[in-house]
């Protein structure tokens, strides 16, 4: 009985070599460029309580019958809580990405309550695939923005805190449903040159590449560093939003389409 042989571009190619996939007539897809995908901040948003998540929430009710909304969630203050304890008993950068996934998930079940009677609905990342027909019912997920990395996260170079975590998570979501922009909710007005809540003469930048934002080794960033990286070489999600969720109305208006707050965009 003779073997059969599967003719196909990667026969017989080592998968370690660098010129694996070369020369396929790879043409992505874009599923769901319509989804906005948001993220609301768990330091900034989350972890200030009542006053300022739920105006969030008001404004996301005003536009879900518009917009296809996927609403992720940050870890906040406890998520830092645990990566210091983990650090101090030298986990390894794995388990902290583990640990750390536990709170974001606890805020986006807390948001998905608030949500319940507006078809708010919460999902695990198997769920994934189950988004089209969430948005057919006018569901509004909610899942936690942190990555399904955990143990398996790379090692970081500089520190054991994860990389990769919501607002990188949230960035790849965006990348393969194939949305054009991510939103991030912040407690600022945008991206600044410096942190403004420790440099009052820190200055906004509206608008900006990300390499020359990579460029500018910045020493504090509105969103993960990881984030920028991968922007400049992202497929889809070409711009992230970064927006001040406690004046009311800006979620709704980025939400529509506006260039409020600061836009950081692929070059």
């Amino acid at each position: 009985m003779s073997r059969q042989h599967l003719q196909s571009s990667l026969t017989g190619s080592p998968m370690t070599s660098a010129e694996a996939g070369r020369g396929l007539d790879y043409r992505p897809m874009a599923m769901m460029p319509d989804v906005v995908v948001l993220k609301i901040g768990g330091q900034s948003i989350l972890d200030r309580g009542r006053a300022a998540v739920h105006p969030i929430l008001d404004e996301l009710r005003a536009v879900k019958d518009k917009k296809k909304l996927l609403v992720c969630t940050g870890g906040g203050t406890r998520a830092r809580h645990i990566y210091a304890m983990a650090s101090e008993l030298s986990m390894p950068t794995g388990v902290l990405a583990a640990l750390g996934g536990y709170v974001p998930r606890q805020n986006a079940r807390m948001v998905q309550m608030l949500l319940a009677n507006d078809g708010g609905i919460y999902i695990m990342h198997d769920d994934f695939e189950k988004l089209p027909l969430y948005f057919r019912l006018g569901c509004i997920p909610v899942m936690t923005g942190m990555p399904p990395f955990g143990y398996w996260e790379k090692p970081s170079h500089e520190s054991r805190i994860p990389a990769h975590r919501t607002d990188a998570g949230v960035f790849l979501s965006a990348e393969v449903l194939g949305a054009r922009r991510a939103l991030f909710i912040k407690d600022e007005d945008g991206l600044y040159d410096d942190d403004p809540k420790k440099n009052p003469s820190a200055k906004l930048i509206p608008r900006i590449g990300a390499k020359e934002l990579l460029k500018r080794d910045l020493p504090d960033l509105a969103v993960e560093r990881v984030v920028i990286e991968y922007l400049a070489r992202a497929r889809f999600c070409k711009e992230l939003q970064i927006v001040n969720g406690l004046v009311p109305g800006n979620v709704q208006r980025a939400i529509l389409g506006e260039d409020v707050g600061s836009i950081i965009h692929a070059d």
